[in-house]
């Protein structure tokens, strides 16, 4: 999910129609603004298409007024605009929340890099020859072996975090700490040990360490004394690691009050 905040003053204009390749959801915090939402005139447009989907549709949706407080959810692909031309003085602010999906293609994209595991894929493709009638089989295996469930678990286990915190140090010995990552880190017992799989790196730590790791890894702030305290584990060793591999941040002062409100601190 993304999101991004958009102010306009006194009769000025937005975005000219468009569309989305993502559902987005509107928040009105503040002021009015005029909007006009039309249907698709392609079925799941993508941006990198087969086709180029310029052509607005002239079915009008719906049109009106956001006042704040209000919501509004316009699906993927149907054609949309604001403004606040004619609506004299006074101003707009509002949160569009983006969901980016994944679709079929993305997941042929990743099929075909799991494809360069497999030598007889890096083979040249002779013209003159015969075609290896052996691919066809071998693709029909390897969409197989990697299904779509794989694709999205792999997604979730390797996507950079969007922002990486490194404060090495500088504001003393580290008291709380947050995890970062797009997507909840994998934990996985397995026996004597526990594994935490995320943002591309695979950490091993003793069974015993499973519920500090889960305190550290809940997305909430999380003070590392109460943790060590709560499960009994020396949760800043814990806290060190998943530091140093990027899956937590330091929480600083100006860090922590991004969260303010939000949720309460986690142990």
């Amino acid at each position: 999910m993304q999101v991004n905040t958009y102010l306009t003053t006194n009769d000025a204009a937005g975005f000219n129609l468009h569309w989305d390749d993502h559902d987005v959801i509107i928040v009105q915090l503040g002021g009015e603004k005029a909007w006009e939402v039309r249907g698709l005139s392609r079925p799941a447009p993508m941006y990198r298409d087969a086709e180029h989907n310029d052509e607005p549709s002239e079915k009008i949706v719906w049109s009106g007024t956001l006042k704040a407080g209000d919501v509004m959810h316009i699906p993927r692909g149907f054609w949309h605009q604001a403004t606040r031309v004619n609506q004299g003085s006074g101003f707009s602010l509002h949160a569009t929340f983006g969901f980016v999906k994944r679709t079929g293609v993305d997941w042929m994209s990743w099929l075909a890099d799991q494809a360069r595991q497999d030598v007889e894929f890096r083979h040249d493709l002779e013209r003159w020859n015969a075609p290896d009638e052996q691919l066809p089989r071998r693709v029909t295996e390897l969409a197989a072996r990697f299904p779509q469930a794989a694709y999205l678990t792999a997604r979730e286990q390797e996507r950079p975090p969007r922002r990486r915190v490194v404060t090495s140090g500088v504001f003393g010995p580290v008291t709380d700490v947050v995890c970062l990552t797009d997507f909840p880190p994998h934990i996985i017992p397995d026996g004597s040990t526990v594994q935490v799989i995320a943002v591309g790196t695979e950490l091993t730590f003793a069974g015993r360490a499973e519920p500090a790791l889960r305190a550290l890894l809940s997305g909430n702030p999380t003070n590392i004394e109460q943790v060590t305290a709560a499960t009994g584990v020396d949760a800043a060793v814990l806290a060190k690691a998943l530091l140093d591999a990027g899956v937590c941040a330091e929480l600083t002062g100006d860090l922590a009050a991004g969260y303010a409100g939000w949720c309460s601190a986690s142990t």
